[in-house]
């Protein structure tokens, strides 16, 4: 079965029409029984969906303060720091042993691009500390902890078990939980 060429070459009139323009932009719906459906609403199960799909996908440029992560409080702030530093450090346990891991010892058996990626996202973790008020003498000694890790997890293998026992985004919570259990309580 071949196309005829009129199918294959469409004229330039028929590409002006607007590419989603409703029923004429579209032509015929021909359902898989080989039916022509009807142009109308949506059924009304699909009608509330159309209308979140299209109100959910606005951005507002405008709004210079907008965060993507939106506006959270200083302790989900906290909590998110942690979650995200024993996914990386301590999330799972190797069978048979009391051995911990985390995803940074794994993404780092991937050569030089692994480590590059975990050490972003555990300077990311030092710059949410930096917003949540550490001082400069607690986020350059996490810095020398990201800079270590990142270091010397570069050594194939060797870097990689460095990672896994070094843990220097639980040593960087641990430090910036200290300091921040000794600032005396907002009201």
């Amino acid at each position: 079965m071949t196309m005829p060429q009129d199918d294959i070459f469409t004229p330039n009139a028929a590409r002006s029409r607007p590419p989603f323009g409703g029923a004429q932009a579209r032509g015929k719906v021909i359902d898989q029984d080989g039916r022509e459906l009807a142009d109308g609403p949506l059924h009304p199960q699909f009608q509330g969906f159309q209308q979140g799909f299209q109100e959910g996908f606005q951005f507002d440029f405008r709004n210079t303060t907008a965060s993507p992560f939106g506006n959270l409080t200083r302790e989900q702030r906290i909590a998110r720091i942690e979650a995200i530093a024993k996914l990386l450090d301590v999330a799972f346990v190797l069978p048979g042993t009391n051995i911990r891991y985390g995803i940074d010892g794994l993404i780092g058996l991937i050569p030089v691009v692994g480590d590059i990626v975990t050490t972003a996202i555990s300077l990311w973790l030092v710059r949410e500390a930096r917003a949540l008020g550490a001082p400069w003498y607690i986020t350059g000694r996490m810095l020398g902890n990201v800079a270590l890790d990142g270091v010397v997890g570069l050594v194939p293998f060797a870097g990689d078990a460095f990672d896994v026992m070094f843990r220097a985004n639980m040593r960087n919570v641990r430090m910036l939980r200290r300091w921040l259990d000794k600032q005396p309580r907002r009201a």
